[in-house]
């Protein structure tokens, strides 16, 4: 693929909502939902940081500054985009990719007719939920399905990188040894000598942080913003506020759907889950981004 796009990539019109949140705060339950729209779809991966990051691999952080968003970016990735929307008939693409959550402003150069929804979770909860990824093994099925959408001459570059990082986790001791999630600025140095759950804490909130201020600058017609809490708590009313953002109708099949297979049960999990100094690492850190949403 490299950086160039095909001429045909600015034939159809679509439009493009992207989910923003920090890791662990329900953005993959989101999106898999929206994609259930008529007339919306997704890529069958999670997420494809690979494509945002292309161009700009060697860039130590996830946190790309919109400088970085070249006009030879801006063709390749909008044209992913389109490549989707065109194959798969869709007048709506929805994305998620945690990392944006610190690059907005980029993102915005990008792709500078998206729409975004915005979706923050209880700080502790998400902290907790996240520290569970960084100490789980290889998932080589999750690996591949990403691996799909890789721009091809970026293949060689993350191939070495997920070679050292395996090689890395044979000496680690039961420690990570690499860092799963959004990269924010200053996270190599974080690790060093941190327990897990307190850069988890920092990862919060640098992504709830970037995302707030940058959201904030732009039209709110352009960003809807949902508390995991409320959305689980009643993920009907919430959903449909949702849809109606996006200009789609929801259904009562999806109306049904959402009753019977989205739970709150997650709700407070991370304070019953975590000991009493853990809690007081992850308060210390996010004290403030989680009294600024609400959060006791």
């Amino acid at each position: 693929m490299g950086l160039a796009a095909s001429p045909r990539d600015s034939v159809i019109t679509f439009q493009k909502i992207l989910i923003i949140g920090a890791p662990r705060s329900g953005t993959n339950l989101l999106r898999d939902l929206m994609a259930r729209l008529d007339g919306a779809g997704t890529w069958p991966c999670d997420e494809i940081n690979h494509v945002w990051r292309h161009g700009n691999i060697r860039h130590p952080s996830d946190a790309l500054p919109p400088g970085l968003a070249r006009p030879e970016v801006r063709r390749y990735i909008a044209g992913v985009f389109t490549r989707l929307a065109a194959r798969r008939g869709l007048d709506t693409v929805i994305e998620k990719t945690c990392a944006n959550s610190l690059r907005v402003p980029f993102v915005d150069r990008v792709i500078d007719d998206a729409k975004y929804v915005f979706i923050v979770r209880d700080g502790v909860d998400a902290a907790a939920s996240a520290a569970k990824r960084w100490h789980a093994g290889l998932d080589l099925g999750y690996r591949l399905r990403k691996a799909r959408f890789v721009p091809p001459t970026d293949v060689p570059y993350y191939l070495l990188r997920f070679l050292g990082n395996q090689l890395q986790r044979l000496g680690a001791r039961g420690r990570p040894a690499n860092t799963w999630g959004p990269v924010f600025d200053g996270m190599a140095e974080a690790q060093r000598g941190a327990a897990t759950i307190g850069v988890c804490a920092r990862q919060w909130r640098a992504c709830v942080e970037a995302a707030s201020a940058a959201l904030a600058g732009l039209p709110a017609s352009r960003v809807h913003r949902v508390r995991y809490e409320d959305f689980v708590g009643d993920p009907v009313r919430e959903f449909r506020r949702i849809a109606e953002f996006a200009g789609k109708p929801m259904s009562e099949q999806l109306a049904d759907h959402l009753r019977r297979e989205v739970s709150g049960a997650s709700r407070g999990r991370g304070r019953t889950e975590l000991t009493r100094e853990e809690l007081d690492v992850v308060l210390g850190i996010e004290g403030p981004a989680l009294a600024a949403h609400g959060y006791a």
